[in-house]
């Protein structure tokens, strides 16, 4: 007969083991063009997983598929958030469960401040950052919180993009190509940032042509090519192996 004890044991040792966030033999298209062909991977809660691959393999419609977008449209698979199915929601109700998207173009709203851009975000449901919260971890938005957001600098307006996620209900992080046409010194904070939510729990998933990057930040790592999985494992194991970074990533 199993214990009270033994029974408290096995559930802790399952929710150890469970992965907070999991894709599971997701399948979706543009159209009829089979894009995304067989996608799995699962993330440990505050974990921070690069998704890579060369230009065409499929990175950004993967997450797009996790975030529920329209297009592309997921035919087969399965996504779970912290034990909850993802895969039957549309993109809004994905936003709310916790997965927020931000995508290459950053998607600022022209016409309102920095503070009015942060201020819409926290209107959705949920316990996100607050103002101060958000200021005393991107000064530079302090700095310009009565600016007109799309007045700010690339580096400015990506670091807004992802308070506007911080200050909603956040758990999974899903960035595009966040360092694109940056300066190297508004990279290292953009690190500084990620590093600093992974205590919180919060998880992230990053594509970025800027792999060595990507990797050093990462914990670990999934390399797509055409649409599906060619590796996964820690971010270490690709930095560390030559033939298999010049071969899918070209570095």
């Amino acid at each position: 007969m199993q214990t009270d004890a033994v029974a408290g044991s096995h559930a802790a040792d399952i929710e150890t083991v469970r992965p907070f966030f999991s894709v599971r033999d997701i399948h979706a298209y543009y159209g009829e063009s089979y894009i995304v062909q067989g996608v799995s991977l699962d993330i440990r809660k505050g974990e921070i997983l690069a998704l890579l691959g060369r230009n065409g393999a499929g990175k950004t419609s993967t997450l797009r598929t996790i975030a529920r977008t329209d297009n592309p449209q997921m035919r087969h698979g399965e996504i779970w958030l912290d034990g909850h199915p993802v895969h039957h929601m549309k993109s809004f109700e994905a936003a709310r469960a916790g997965i927020q998207l931000v995508p290459e173009d950053r998607r600022i709203i022209q016409g309102l401040t920095v503070e009015e851009n942060i201020s819409l975000a926290k209107v959705a449901p949920g316990n996100g950052w607050s103002l101060d919260q958000i200021y005393e971890s991107f000064p530079r938005l302090a700095e310009r919180r009565k600016q007109d957001g799309v007045t700010l600098s690339g580096g400015e307006q990506q670091m807004l993009a992802i308070a506007r996620a911080l200050a909603r209900d956040l758990k999974l992080l899903l960035l595009d190509e966040p360092y694109e046409g940056l300066a190297p010194v508004i990279v290292h904070e953009i690190e500084r940032i990620l590093h600093s939510i992974k205590p919180l729990g919060i998880t992230t998933i990053i594509v970025e042509q800027n792999a060595v990057a990507a990797l050093k930040l990462a914990d670990r790592a999934v390399i797509l090519d055409t649409g599906e999985v060619a590796f996964s494992g820690t971010a270490k194991e690709v930095l560390d192996n030559t033939e298999l970074r010049h071969e899918y990533l070209a570095i």
